[in-house]
């Protein structure tokens, strides 16, 4: 096999990974650190950071330790004699101590922290209150719905979501796109097309949300009365549990599909207006 050939290979598997990276949209932290493109301005070397190693750990220890652990801990804490109470207050703690080092240490808001924090205070106080049905279905669906909703917002700023999503430059070749978008009209389509994409987004996180509604509310089925409220807990993590397990194929394939079907979109039009192709867009190793 040519050379060239193993390197359009590489570049398709980078392409795959970047699709297949997470389970959804959302669980990308660094989306929110990268810098981006502002409407007109094109980016120069000294504008570019390189990420580094110690960046790709804090985004995958942030996903880790703000919400994967404290989801772990609310579902399977009674299973290792924690009480309610105690499963809530230790899952907090989690996305409590990286929001204050975030906020502290960097002088930022850390989202993924917010967003696990909401979530255990949502999730634990439910928990405790021995509430069911409705009040999870309400819960799982708000989530990607106000996420959604940021997503959307965004594209009314200067700084479209999407934008922070693309210019990866660990995976785009940033310095390229920025030669050739070498006239005022190419930057304009450009933006405009990080907005429209944006806006598509946004439709992503509705249809989870709209999905999640559905799920929850064929499994968080109402509690019994005759139950005692350890038993009712014990019900609840195992509907959690439950719920995890089937939102796996239930929202994360379609989500896939609607993010590789809009990375297509984004790319045939990025092609229409610079002349690049996909494998030229993504960074040579």
């Amino acid at each position: 096999m040519r050379p060239l050939d193993m390197n359009k290979k590489s570049h398709k598997q980078r392409l795959l990974a970047i699709i297949f990276s997470s389970r959804s949209p959302i669980e990308t932290s660094h989306l929110f650190t990268y810098p981006v493109l502002n409407k007109g301005t094109l980016m120069n070397n000294s504008n570019i950071n390189t990420p580094t190693e110690h960046q790709s750990e804090s985004s995958l220890s942030n996903i880790i330790f703000n919400i994967i652990l404290p989801t772990l801990i609310l579902n399977k804490g009674h299973k290792v004699g924690l009480d309610a109470h105690y499963s809530v207050l230790l899952a907090f703690s989690f996305p409590f101590f990286f929001s204050l080092k975030s906020w502290f240490k960097y002088k930022k808001l850390n989202f993924i922290s917010l967003l696990g924090l909401l979530n255990v205070t949502v999730s634990g106080t439910l928990t405790i209150l021995a509430l069911g049905g409705l009040w999870f279905a309400v819960k799982e669906a708000a989530f990607p719905l106000l996420i959604g909703l940021f997503v959307l917002a965004s594209s009314w700023t200067k700084d479209p979501f999407f934008e922070s999503l693309f210019m990866n430059p660990n995976a785009f070749d940033q310095n390229k796109i920025n030669q050739f978008l070498n006239t005022e009209e190419k930057r304009n389509d450009f933006h405009k097309l990080m907005i429209h994409a944006t806006r598509f987004l946004s439709i992503s996180f509705l249809m989870s949300a709209t999905l999640n509604y559905f799920l929850a509310l064929k499994i968080f089925t109402p509690l019994p009365e005759s139950l005692t409220e350890i038993q009712k807990q014990e019900l609840l993590n195992e509907q959690l549990s439950h719920m995890n397990l089937y939102s796996l194929g239930v929202i994360m394939v379609p989500s896939i599909i609607f993010l590789a079907g809009l990375l297509y979109y984004v790319f045939h039009r990025i092609h229409q207006i610079t002349g690049l192709k996909t494998d030229d867009l993504l960074v040579s190793k």
